[in-house]
């Protein structure tokens, strides 16, 4: 859960609770990470959930600034992408772009989806 917490936290996310994330982690319907081979530490996540069948959307894209611009995010995404295109080859995939995250995105064929859809939220 301190792994979890930290990285949303140094890669510029939105800070979560404990209680947050003890309810919310083990609701992926699958996730990756990336652990620095010398260090031992864990430098780089992303999930997805999922109702199984051929909806997935990609969440908690997370990589520390120190470990950034080294393919740690395209690794991530693409092993993600894999297991899904191979559990539901015609698959709908979203997610919701942060700046920082568009072009990493772009390079695995996310285009923005308005004006035929927009994300919206609850406030």
């Amino acid at each position: 859960m301190d792994v979890y917490l930290r990285l949303r936290k140094e890669s510029g996310l939105s800070a979560r609770t404990v209680e947050e994330a003890e309810k919310g982690i083990g609701g992926a319907w699958a996730s990756a990470i990336v652990i620095h081979v010398e260090s031992g530490e864990t430098v780089g996540m992303g999930r997805v959930l999922s109702d199984g069948g051929w909806y997935f959307h990609i969440i908690d894209m997370a990589v520390l600034p120190a470990h950034q611009r080294k393919g740690i995010g395209d690794a991530i995404l693409g092993a993600l992408l894999e297991r899904i295109t191979a559990h539901s080859p015609n698959a709908y995939v979203n997610l919701l772009a942060d700046p920082p995250g568009r072009r990493l995105y772009a390079r695995h064929g996310f285009v923005e989806s308005a004006p035929a859809s927009v994300g919206m939220k609850r406030v």
